[in-house]
């Protein structure tokens, strides 16, 4: 029975494991590895979307953002790293990870002019205004 699970490529799926295996196993097995590398935090308040995006290492100008047809979009370019090799050109250990990431969410009701955005200690933090709806104060039709 583990061996077959072990072999199922949805094993984590599985309803036994649901909460308790997920937790356990989180980045054993990424089921996406962008999903791994730019960990995201998205607040809603009644005026604004919040985002906060785990980058660290990443040069400010390696950064992308857009927003376009209710949808943010995040692109990474990190360039390839120098320093994985020893004296002899062996490479010891290699955990750090290069090269392109993106993601994108949708957030509807934006004030597109308003959008900012900040990079400090690792973090990208994008602050997306909502608009606001101007209420007219007669909608009343009257009748010939």
């Amino acid at each position: 029975m583990a061996n077959e699970m072990m072999r199922r490529n949805d094993w984590l799926e599985d309803p036994f494991f649901d909460n308790l295996g997920r937790r356990f196993f989180d980045g054993f097995f990424p089921a996406n590895a962008t999903e791994q590398n730019l960990k995201t935090d998205i607040n809603e308040t009644d005026d604004a979307y919040v985002a906060k995006i785990d980058m660290p290492g990443i040069n400010k100008d390696d950064i992308k953002l857009n927003y376009q047809e209710n949808v943010l979009s995040i692109s990474v370019s990190k360039a390839d790293f120098n320093d994985h090799q020893d004296k002899d050109g062996n490479t010891l250990m290699s955990e750090r990870s290069y090269g392109s990431m993106s993601r994108s969410f949708r957030l509807p009701n934006v004030d597109e002019s308003n959008i900012k955005a900040q990079y400090t200690d690792g973090v990208l933090t994008i602050n997306l205004p909502k608009l606001t709806e101007t209420a007219e104060a007669n909608h009343q039709i009257d009748i010939d």
